[in-house]
């Protein structure tokens, strides 16, 4: 397949600049996420299991306490279940900003500015562009990764994968002959490379009739131009 860009484009430079972490500490953040639903998860079953002890089994303690008692532990429950509602309240909330901010429509970036971040903010902004089209990614773009930076699933259960390279040198075939590698060895349904440099005629004539999409620095540029300008309206 040559460059024929179907899905759409934006970018998280301003999320990199306000939320700019190291993977161990995306790791730790995403860690705590999960945690915490565990956390929540677990204290609401140890109150329904409450509930449903006094209500079932309706032990002898129970019925024998004084009214304040048998009031105050009924005002402790109901404080219970508002405490619960809150937490899991709080944890969508946060869900969905988590959501929300995939799919906040985003300003281009120039070239220069696509050159000036780092190896890793090159690889987020990648992943915000097929976020915003749908795409459930998956960061893999750490020493081991076998050349693959981001796993994508299509909408209709496709996997595929993504290469980038925050280059000025021109791609040639030699990159897209090793992609195709490890798109074979990946048995994924699709490979894109995406770049800040240009993309020799070469390497284009090579990636014909594969399943492998090239994307150049300029494409990049105003598709995210476009983008922007179609947010605005």
């Amino acid at each position: 397949m040559m460059v024929r860009v179907e899905w759409e484009f934006s970018h998280p430079r301003r999320i990199m600049q306000t939320t700019r972490r190291t993977p161990a500490e995306t790791r730790r953040a995403k860690e705590a996420y999960v945690q915490g639903w565990i956390l929540i998860a677990g204290l609401t079953i140890l109150y329904a299991l409450w509930l449903f002890y006094r209500a079932a089994a309706q032990p002898g303690w129970a019925l024998g306490l004084s009214p304040a008692m048998d009031e105050l532990l009924g005002l402790m429950e109901t404080a219970g279940a508002f405490t619960l509602g809150f937490l899991w309240f709080s944890l969508w909330q946060r869900r969905r900003r988590r959501t929300r901010l995939g799919q906040r429509p985003l300003p281009a970036m120039t070239l220069d500015q696509l050159y000036d971040l780092s190896p890793k903010e090159f690889e987020q902004y990648v992943a915000q562009l097929f976020r915003q089209k749908g795409y459930r990614v998956t960061l893999r773009g750490q020493k081991g990764d076998l050349g693959v930076d981001l796993e994508l699933v299509k909408p209709g259960g496709k996997r595929a994968i993504v290469q980038c390279k925050r280059y000025q040198n021109r791609i040639e075939p030699k990159i897209v002959r090793e992609l195709y590698g490890t798109l074979v060895h990946e048995r994924a349904a699709h490979a894109f490379l995406a770049t800040t440099a240009a993309i020799s005629n070469a390497a284009r004539e090579w990636a014909q009739h594969k399943p492998m999409t090239l994307i150049d620095g300029e494409t990049l540029v105003q598709i995210a131009a476009a983008l922007a300008e179609k947010s605005r309206k």
